[in-house]
């Protein structure tokens, strides 16, 4: 597996200018709303086949209106089956965008590891000659890994 590497700058204004982008971006979807994890399990969500379902539900119900009952609202209902289909788009654009951040800083800070570990091995390897003893103990300690202990077996009677 080839790991493509990284060599760039984001520079704290150009972040101020993103950050200030993406809050423009929360302005014109003024009306979104945040779920629990739990409502987000217990709510009713429309994937493809579900979404046809609606779309042809509504259609019966607007043809068939006399027949529905008062309280529901096919206006309300396809506004909401509209709203749906209209962020579609922007979802897989800003899904799309935030793997690319989220591989872009993986991918940063694995480089960044891999020079501190280059760094550590040289510390160790020439540092005692050259007094960065204490140092080396520091970077040791929070290089170390911790093992799980292992479990006592009870001998058997």
């Amino acid at each position: 597996m080839t790991i493509r590497t990284i060599d760039a700058i984001l520079p704290p204004a150009e972040v101020d200018e993103v950050l200030a982008a993406l809050d423009a971006i929360r302005q014109k979807l003024s009306f979104l709303t945040g779920l629990t994890p739990t409502e987000r399990r217990q709510i009713a969500k429309l994937g493809l086949k579900s979404q046809t379902f609606v779309v042809k539900a509504l259609d019966v119900a607007t043809q068939y209106s006399n027949l529905m009952p008062r309280c529901l609202n096919i206006e309300e209902a396809r506004r909401d089956l509209a709203l749906f289909e209209a962020l579609n788009p922007v979802l897989q654009s800003l899904s799309q965008l935030r793997e690319l951040v989220e591989d872009t800083q993986m991918v940063a800070g694995s480089e960044a590891y891999a020079a501190a570990r280059v760094a550590y091995s040289s510390i160790k390897t020439v540092g005692k000659s050259v007094g960065l003893d204490e140092v080396k103990d520091d970077l040791a300690q929070r290089f170390r890994k911790t093992r799980k202990a292992q479990p006592q077996v009870e001998p058997q009677s």
